[in-house]
This record gives C-alpha cells, sequence and structure tokens, in this order.
C-alpha cells in the first residue's frame, strides 16, 4: 500500500495562532513543518500546476513575484482559501465548487492583497494590543472588586467583576474589528490586481453572492460586530461599483484554461466524493473531455486497470500534449502490474509536463522499484533525488527511495531516507533514531552523514518528542 497517492493527504502540520482570509479567519504559521495542529494537504501535480498558473500574474501584480509563495492544496470540502506565512492554503472545495477559473483568481488576488499588505504581522501586534486590553481590563476589575471586599463595599465589588468581563469583549470587538478592516482592504487590493492583469472581477461577485446566500438559507441572524469579516451583502455592495466598471468585467477565461479547470473539477469531484457518483453531479457543467477523464480516473480507482487504460488512451488521442493524461496511464499501468510500460508513460508526462513536477518523477520512480532489477533500482535512486531536491518535504519520495537503497543493500542510505520522511512528518524522535543508525553505516563527514547531524541536532526533537 502506497504512503503516497494522488489524493492521499499526506499529512503536514503548521503552526496555527492567529486567523485572517477568505471565509475563515487565516492563520500564521511557523516555518517548519509539523510542528503543532495537522493540516492535510493534497499533492497533485495536474492541480498544483493550474492553481499556480492562476496566481503567478496576480503574484506580479502584487509585487510579490519573486517572494517565493507557495501553493498548498487543502483536503478540504469548505469553499475557503488562507494564508499562513509564505503559502496560499486553498482547500479542494473551492476548487471543485468554482464552476470558472476567474471565481478562483479572485479568491487568490484577495489573499495576495492580505500578503502584499502585511496583514499577518499587523494582525499578530493587534492580537497582543488586544491581549494587553483584557489583561489590563481584568487587573482593573480585580482591583476594583478586592477594593470594594475592604471597605465591604459589595456594589463595587460586583462593579469590578462587570469591570473584568467588559475588557474582555472590548479587547475582542477591537480585534475583530481590525479584521473587517483587513478584509475590506484586500478585496480592494484584489481589483486592483485583476485590473492590473486584464482579468475580470465577475469572480469575486459571484462568490460574495455564494456566501450571502448561503447565509440566507442558513436563517441565522448575523451580528456584524461579532465576526472577523464584513457581511457578504456589504462585501458585495462595497465591490460591486468597482468590479461592473472595469472594461475586463465581462472577460471570459480563455477556453483552453476552462478545459484545464473542468478536468480538474473531474479529478477532485471522482477522488473525494465517491468515485463516478461524484463525477454525476458535474455533468452538463463540464466538458465532455472532463467528464471521460473524471470516467478514467473512477476506473482506475474502482480496481479496473483495463478499463480505466481503454479510457485514457481515447483520450489521449484528443489531448496528445496533456502530461497527466500519461500521468494516469503510468498509474493505471502500475495497478495493473505492467511497471515497464508505467515508467514509458510516466517518462512522457515528465516531458510533456511545463512544470516539472517532482510528484511524476516520483511516480516514475515507484514504477522503476516494481520492475525490480538492479539497473532500474540505480535509475530509481537517481530519479527521487532529483525529486526530492527540488520538493524537499514529500514524504512518500523518502518512502520510495528508502526502498530503493534498501534493495541495493545500502543500508545507511536507506535509513537516512527514512530519517527525513519522519522529520518531514514531523515524527522528530523517529527521525532522529534513524538517523543515528544511518550515521553508523555512513561515511564521517559525507554530504548524508552530515545531513543525518542535522536532524539528531534538530531542536524540535527534543522539544516535541516522539512523532
Amino acid at each position: 500500500m502506497k504512503l503516497f497517492s494522488r489524493f492521499t493527504a499526506a499529512r503536514f502540520a503548521f503552526r496555527m495562532t492567529v486567523v485572517v482570509a477568505v471565509a475563515v479567519p487565516t492563520t500564521i504559521a511557523a516555518p517548519q513543518v509539523a510542528m503543532a495542529q495537522n493540516v492535510p494537504v493534497v499533492r497533485d501535480a495536474e492541480i498544483e500546476a493550474l492553481v499556480r498558473d492562476y496566481a503567478k500574474p496576480i503574484l506580479a501584480a502584487a509585487g510579490l513575484g519573486n517572494s517565493g509563495i507557495d501553493i498548498v492544496l487543502v483536503n478540504d470540502r469548505s469553499f475557503n482559501a488562507f494564508v499562513a506565512g509564505r503559502r496560499i492554503f486553498v482547500n479542494t472545495g473551492l476548487l471543485l465548487t468554482a464552476e470558472t477559473p476567474n471565481e478562483v483568481i479572485g479568491v487568490l488576488a484577495h489573499e495576495a492583497g492580505h500578503l502584499a499588505g502585511g496583514h499577518q504581522e499587523r494582525l499578530r501586534q493587534q492580537l497582543e494590543r488586544a491581549q494587553t486590553m483584557a489583561i489590563v481590563g481584568m487587573l482593573l476589575g480585580v482591583g476594583a472588586a478586592a477594593a470594594g471586599a475592604a471597605t465591604n463595599n459589595r456594589g463595587l465589588a460586583e462593579a469590578g467583576g462587570g469591570i473584568g468581563a467588559g475588557a474582555g469583549e472590548v479587547a475582542r470587538r477591537s480585534l475583530l474589528g481590525y479584521q473587517r478592516t483587513e478584509e475590506a482592504t484586500a478585496d480592494r487590493s484584489a481589483i486592483k490586481y485583476l485590473e492590473a492583469t486584464k482579468q475580470s472581477a465577475k469572480g469575486m461577485l459571484r462568490t460574495f453572492s455564494r456566501f450571502q446566500t448561503a447565509l440566507s438559507l442558513s436563517g441565522g441572524r448575523v451580528d456584524p460586530y461579532k465576526v472577523s469579516h464584513p457581511l457578504p451583502r456589504d462585501r458585495y455592495a462595497n465591490m460591486e461599483t468597482l468590479a461592473t466598471s472595469s472594461r475586463y468585467f465581462d472577460k471570459v477565461d480563455p477556453p483552453a484554461l476552462q478545459q484545464r479547470h473542468d478536468m480538474m473539477r473531474a479529478k477532485i469531484a471522482v477522488f473525494t466524493q465517491g468515485g463516478a457518483g461524484g463525477l454525476a453531479r458535474l455533468k452538463g457543467k463540464i466538458s465532455l473531455d472532463a467528464v471521460q477523464y473524471g470516467q478514467a480516473i473512477a476506473a482506475y480507482l474502482s480496481g479496473n486497470p483495463r478499463s480505466a487504460l481503454t479510457k485514457i488512451d481515447a483520450l489521449a488521442k484528443s489531448q496528445p500534449k496533456n502530461p497527466y493524461v500519461q500521468e494516469l496511464k503510468g498509474d493505471a499501468l502500475v495497478r495493473a502490474n505492467r511497471p515497464d510500460q508505467a515508467v514509458d508513460a510516466y517518462s512522457r508526462a515528465i516531458k510533456l509536463d511545463p512544470s516539472r513536477s517532482a510528484i511524476i518523477q516520483i511516480s516514475m520512480g515507484q514504477a522503476l522499484i516494481a520492475t525490480g532489477d538492479r539497473k532500474s533500482l540505480e535509475k530509481a535512486t537517481n530519479v527521487l533525488q532529483q525529486a526530492l531536491s527540488r520538493d524537499k518535504e514529500n514524504p512518500s519520495g523518502y518512502q520510495y527511495l528508502a526502498q530503493a537503497y534498501g534493495q541495493l543493500g545500502r543500508v545507511g542510505e536507506a535509513d537516512l531516507a527514512i530519517a527525513d520522511q519522519n522529520f518531514y512528518l514531523g515524527k522528530y524522535f523517529d527521525a532522529q533514531v534513524f538517523a543515528t543508525r544511518a550515521q553508523q553505516r555512513l561515511k564521517r563527514g559525507s554530504p548524508a552523514w552530515v545531513r543525518a547531524q542535522d536532524i539528531i541536532n534538530f531542536k524540535g526533537a527534543k522539544q516535541k518528542g516522539r512523532g
């Protein structure tokens, strides 16, 4: 059983402390992975490349093009995105629900507004200020209560309790008010970025309209002073004039981009909503090729690689330059126990893939291992090392690398690969154990030995203990 597959959520964790974003508050993250709270991260070459293509012009317009911003996919059905550190997290639910690329691009533009505006750092400062206000208010309340007790003044003592409780509410409302202001600022920044990249803001308005409909259907009443975001109707009203006055408002997404978007939605629907049943909900809303793509994935997932390969080959005729159709073919061939042919399919996918995704390379490494001969195992270690040099936080890559080294009898390198896998999964104690074992078989002072020492010396291992 594979540790990682196209839609297996490899669980990375990020420290989440404070909240800011599109539908729910955003968090501020620590630099290391696997620190406190698990985030179900989805790794998929096709979807990652598409969302990066959506984000690239927006980030450039926001002055963030060279800032090393990463896009991370989250396996969550809710329509949401948020920023943390130098990363934009995008839920699969957002990608599945959004009918056009423009809707996703509008959300990404909003998140870019948070990053460009430095909202995370300022929110951290506001949180500290709010906490200070609450603490001072509590101390004032305690002081008043103590004075009331000392003077046998019951009214003063009760007032002291009220001061303490009220201070917390004032601080909370102050923080929420600040967040609402920053959300409105990010909305305006998003409009500016869309205009600069000659794209429509119609998708943003559609998103706000969707939120408003959901709020209306809930039947609940919301106190506008007790939420971190402006109410959807207010956001829509504030943005409508700016959006509709743009000369690009009626501009539609290019057909090729819409096709990629449809195929992405088909993939997510099949993987997250029960195979063919999930795909059925999208019929009539996505292209015929996207439907066929979803059907091929459903056949693959249902354990019918022969049917999947028939559908994939038919789709490859209409999309001969699509790397992800070849990637899927490789997956199906591995499942059909035809690893030699799978290697060929992955090789074609790699040549066709403009994003040079490490994920496809890792799949190719897995297929090479499955062939079983020494030459293929040596090639697998090279392919996997190349992939991991560009995607260091991919735990499945280390799993396959350890397997290849183990079959080659290179036990020290295998132990180091397992140490790296545990390290990036946040299992620091286990990583340290395997790194210590690896050092016993590695040449002292070699790059591999030094890497093992880095893991052993990592302070998080002492702080967290066994993962």
